[in-house]
């Protein structure tokens, strides 16, 4: 047996919603929530992923849930650290013999600061030789397109706290849109709209189950409805509101306008051969905002390409760091660091 194979490998998609870790040779192993509880005055970590999500909004006092990452990038850089370690550990990089080399995967636009904090909590939680690779490409690649031939591919990948636009040709990005508007923020949106018009607070987690249920980019076939519990702003007593989909639509308005803008300011950018090769193999979306209702036919509508979507789009960045992890030489041109 070689020292290599002792090593060993993981690629982490380190997402603002979510952390998935992928195995050499295994696969996804890990897939939790990228939230943490703490103590207030001691800053331990009592829980991580799901069990710390569980405790959004019931904490008792002493107690912190917080996202330790923001728009991609890290927030509190201590307790990115420990969430790090954490999930390293549930992963079994503890028990290596080695510690294991890492891919992780970046924001496009992070600035060499941020890039060195996530080495930096990389290596402290137990990694050795971390590798950086742009998110979207990583995705492109997870989606099985072949990123090296010198043919135009256009991904948008529309994560937890930012949404990621490149153009990809030989390997590289040749331009790129990244906003902070995602899924996170068509979730605060959500929650700002039932406290403008019904008066009524939500927590985290029922204005993500609102999105999810019954949020949308387009008109719908069928009005979904949804019942919202939430606490009555005016008189501070629990209410209940039914909802349907057509108001959830505008309240998240402004954000797939932002999607749809991001795609055809990429589009203008593409050069004449680029934009042939657009025209034939259209657009490709990811991550979990591109599983909105209506999103992909309201793309199609307005930008005239034909929209591609994965079986599994949240998945897609752990399978294309895992793919680049499985085949460092061959991907080696992909790192950012």
């Amino acid at each position: 047996m070689s020292v290599w194979s002792l090593i060993g490998g993981l690629a982490m998609d380190l997402g603002t919603a979510n952390t998935l870790i992928y195995e050499k040779g295994r696969g996804i192993i890990l897939n939790e929530p990228s939230v943490v509880a703490l103590d207030s005055e001691s800053r331990r970590v009592l829980a991580v992923g799901h069990e710390a999500k569980s405790y959004l909004g019931r904490t008792p006092i002493g107690i912190e849930v917080i996202r330790p990452l923001k728009s991609g990038v890290i927030h509190d850089f201590a307790v990115t650290q420990q969430m790090i370690r954490s999930f390293l550990e549930m992963a079994g990089a503890r028990r290596r013999l080695f510690r294991p080399r890492i891919v992780i995967g970046v924001p496009v636009d992070s600035t060499q600061v941020e890039k060195r904090a996530i080495i930096e909590a990389a290596e402290q939680a137990g990694g050795r030789s971390i590798h950086l690779v742009d998110e979207p490409l990583a995705a492109a690649i997870g989606l099985g397109l072949p990123v090296a031939e010198p043919v135009a591919r256009l991904v948008l990948d529309v994560g937890g706290g930012t949404s990621e636009g490149v153009l990809i040709s030989l390997g590289a990005i040749s331009a790129s849109e990244s906003r902070r508007v995602a899924g996170d923020e068509a979730t605060e949106a959500i929650a700002r709209f039932l406290r403008r018009k019904h008066r009524l607070a939500v927590g985290e987690n029922m204005a993500e189950s609102i999105k999810m249920t019954i949020g949308s980019a387009m008109p719908l076939q069928e009005i979904f409805t949804f019942n919202c519990r939430g606490k009555e702003l005016d008189r501070g007593i629990p209410k209940m509101v039914e909802l349907n989909s057509d108001e959830i639509r505008e309240a998240l308005a402004e954000i797939n306008d932002e999607f749809v803008n991001m795609v055809k300011r990429l589009v203008t950018q593409a050069p004449p051969e680029q934009s042939a090769d657009l025209a034939r193999h259209g657009l490709y979306i990811t991550g979990g905002g591109s599983l909105l209702k209506g999103l992909a036919a309201r793309l199609e509508l307005e930008t005239g390409l034909k929209v591609n979507t994965p079986e599994n789009p949240l998945i897609s960045m752990a399978l294309g760091l895992g793919a680049v992890m499985e085949n460092m030489n061959y991907y080696k041109n992909v790192f950012v660091n």
